[in-house]
């Protein structure tokens, strides 16, 4: 599955506990990654200091489901 236009889910709904550029104690869940541009994508996409986790994170339809509310609700109820 490839990363759904607009979404974002995983940078807003999933917390990050190791440090990034400029979210040193990492970011809680429910908080927006301040790379998360306007139109969803991460700045640091392909950029060095981007967190492992984010990296590794692999659409799926199990986390991202069928649209960016319901992705939102699953990532959630993931970080609980």
């Amino acid at each position: 599955m490839e990363c759904r236009k607009n979404c974002g889910a995983c940078c807003v709904a999933l917390s990050i506990s190791s440090p990034l550029p400029g979210m040193t104690g990492g970011k809680p869940a429910g908080v927006r990654c301040i790379h998360l541009m306007d139109d969803y994508k991460c700045s640091i996409y392909n950029k060095p200091g981007k967190p492992k986790v984010c990296s590794d994170f692999n659409p799926e339809q199990e986390f991202c489901g069928s649209d960016r509310e319901e992705a939102m609700e699953i990532l959630y109820s993931l970080s609980k």
